[in-house]
């Protein structure tokens, strides 16, 4: 699938990575969804799992060209820098309208994901009493996952390495939520915040000269954990990638009946009319990260009242089907025009 890519080629591809990127930030939210829709999933799935024994060899010959080339080092090189990019930037301001205008975001997210299950769903024509028992199966623990209580944080490298490893799925299996997985772990706050601040706090005392974050061992310790948390999610890339492309070369049928499930039950996770629970000390006072961000726990979800919020609301779900459709019909377009 290594193929040519023109100007405009690689900056819609770091935008996609942006998105990808955004998307796995946000609880309920799976990156892997916009690779299906944007139509770029295969190629990521092929590419990664390019990343093999030969990979290795071709590296630690010093054919590092072919190396390049083997793995679709372009494309892959890409869309990471825009995941990268989004995790500083997108995601920052995707974290605080969740914040500040959260029922909308949630509407807008809820939409997207509705639009994924028609986009999804139109081509796949292998529907009867197996698929359709695997479709329940991956609806039923996608909704199941979102109503679980999430654990305490906990530090351990070993276990930030097994976080790492988990927090992915989201990327290779659309509909999975590994920000919300890392929730219900109880490091999403440890990963996804407070470590990813302490590097963007490093990285801007370095460029300034200062260097004294080296006798700061709360700083050191964030950066180990996100050090061991970043291998641990590469290993996961890896390894999801190669078990997907068996799994989907041998049973792709059950496999995107799963992946439909998945998606489904993720609207569960998603449902805008909810209460945010905040974890609290014994006095009721509230946990806040290191941003001064009040820790949320959990959802308590509830039917809305027809008001105009409501109905702003439902408009925002009408926009996120329509983004899901405009991916589609560009993903199409230029699937036509390479062809």
């Amino acid at each position: 699938m290594q193929s040519t890519r023109n100007l405009k080629d690689c900056i819609f591809l770091v935008i996609k990575g942006l998105a990808m990127g955004a998307a796995n930030k946000v609880p309920g939210v799976s990156g892997g969804v916009v690779a299906f829709v944007v139509g770029f999933y295969e190629e990521f799935i092929y590419s990664l799992q390019r990343v093999n024994k030969t990979a290795f060899k071709l590296f630690f010959n010093g054919r590092f060209k072919s190396f390049y080339h083997y793995i679709n080092g372009k494309f892959l090189s890409l869309l990471f820098l825009g995941m990268i990019v989004s995790y500083f930037s997108v995601s920052k301001i995707l974290d605080y309208f969740i914040q500040h205008y959260q029922l909308y975001v949630w509407s807008l997210f809820f939409g997207m994901i509705l639009g994924s299950i028609y986009y999804i769903n139109k081509d796949f024509n292998a529907w009867n009493r197996k698929t359709v028992i695997t479709l329940i199966i991956g609806a039923l623990i996608g909704i199941s996952i979102s109503f679980l209580d999430p654990a305490k944080e906990n530090d351990n490298l070993f276990f930030v390495f097994f976080c790492g490893i988990i927090s992915v799925s989201g990327m290779t299996l659309p509909g999975f939520s590994g920000s919300f997985i890392l929730i219900l772990l109880g490091n999403y706050v440890l990963l996804l915040v407070d470590s990813v601040n302490a590097l963007y706090d490093t990285i801007f005392e370095v460029f300034n000269g200062n260097f004294d974050f080296i006798k700061n061992e709360v700083r050191i310790r964030l950066l180990k954990v996100l050090a061991v948390f970043t291998l641990g999610s590469v290993t996961g890339l890896v390894t999801f990638s190669h078990a997907l492309n068996y799994i989907l070369k041998h049973y792709k049928n059950y496999t995107m009946a799963t992946i439909i499930g998945f998606i489904v039950g993720s609207l569960g996770v998603v449902w805008p009319w909810k209460k945010t629970i905040y974890k609290t000390n014994i006095d009721n006072t509230f946990i806040l990260d290191s941003t001064g961000s009040k820790v949320v726990e959990n959802y308590q979800r509830f039917l809305p009242e027809f008001n105009s919020q409501t109905y702003i609301a439902m408009a925002y779900i009408g926009l996120g089907i329509l983004v899901v459709l405009g991916l589609e019909w560009y993903g199409q377009r230029t699937r036509q025009i390479k062809a």
